[in-house]
C-alpha cells in the first residue's frame, strides 16, 4: 500500500500501541483463546477447523470448499455438528457478533462488511484472523518497543506485517478475493481515527495484498 494514500496529517499518539492491543478482535481472541480448560475450549474446536481450512486452501488453491470437505480434513475431530458450532448462522461466539455487540459505528461497519451468508466463507474470514495473529502480535511488540509512532509509520507497520503473513500463507491470503484479516482492517480504521470507512480500509488492504503477493 502506498502510504501517500493514507493520513500523514494525523498526530502521533503514545497510546496507539495500547489501543491496538484492545480492539474488538483482540478482546474476542483473548476471551476465547485464554480458556485454560482444553476439553471445554471452544477456541480449541475453532482452531481444528481453521487448520483444516488453511490446509485445504494450500493443497488445492482455487478448489471450492464445502462443509463436508472441511469436516473430512478436520478428522478425527470433525463433524457436521461441530462445524456448525464454529461457522454459520448459529455458530457460537462468531467474530461478527463481537463487532455487533460492540455497537460503535466502525464496528457496525466491519460487521456489515464481513457479514457472510455462506458458513464456509465465514470460517475462512476467521481462519485468516487466526493465521495472521502471530504476525500481528509481533507487529504490536515492535510498535510498543519503538515508542510513539506517527499514524503513517503505524500504517506501514500494519502493511509490512500483512506482507509477511501473505507471503507465508499465499493461498489463504488470496482466498475470497484477497479479503484482508478483519483485525488488520480494524487496526487501520483505528489508526485513521474514524476517518476511514470499513469498505475503504478493506479495499486498500486487499489491493496491498494483491500487489505484494
Amino acid at each position: 500500500m502506498s502510504m501517500t494514500t493514507l493520513a500523514p496529517y494525523l498526530t502521533a499518539s503514545p497510546d496507539f500501541g495500547r489501543e491496538l492491543g484492545n480492539t474488538v478482535v483482540s478482546r474476542w481472541h483473548k476471551r476465547l483463546s485464554a480458556n485454560p480448560t482444553a476439553k471445554r475450549s471452544h477456541w480449541r474446536t475453532k482452531t481444528v477447523y481453521f487448520r483444516a481450512v488453511a490446509g485445504l486452501v494450500a493443497a488445492a488453491p482455487g478448489a471450492p470448499l464445502t462443509w463436508k470437505s472441511i469436516v473430512e480434513a478436520a478428522a478425527p475431530n470433525g463433524s457436521r455438528s461441530t462445524f456448525y458450532e464454529v461457522a454459520g448462522a448459529h455458530a457460537r461466539h462468531p467474530l461478527i457478533e463481537a463487532f455487533i455487540h460492540d455497537g460503535r459505528t466502525d464496528s457496525i461497519q466491519l460487521a456489515l462488511y464481513y457479514r457472510r451468508s455462506d458458513a464456509v466463507a465465514q470460517l475462512i474470514d476467521e481462519a485468516k484472523v487466526w493465521s495472521y495473529w502471530q504476525h500481528r502480535e509481533r507487529m504490536l511488540d515492535a510498535v510498543n518497543a519503538a515508542g510513539p509512532l506517527s499514524p503513517t509509520a503505524l500504517e506501514s507497520e500494519v502493511c509490512a506485517s500483512l506482507t509477511k503473513w501473505s507471503r507465508a500463507n499465499q493461498h489463504l491470503a488470496a482466498a475470497l478475493g484477497h479479503t484482508p484479516p478483519a483485525c488488520a482492517v480494524e487496526d487501520l480504521m483505528l489508526i485513521r481515527d474514524g476517518q476511514m470507512a470499513a469498505v475503504r480500509a478493506a479495499t486498500l488492504l486487499s489491493d496491498h495484498l494483491r500487489r505484494t503477493a
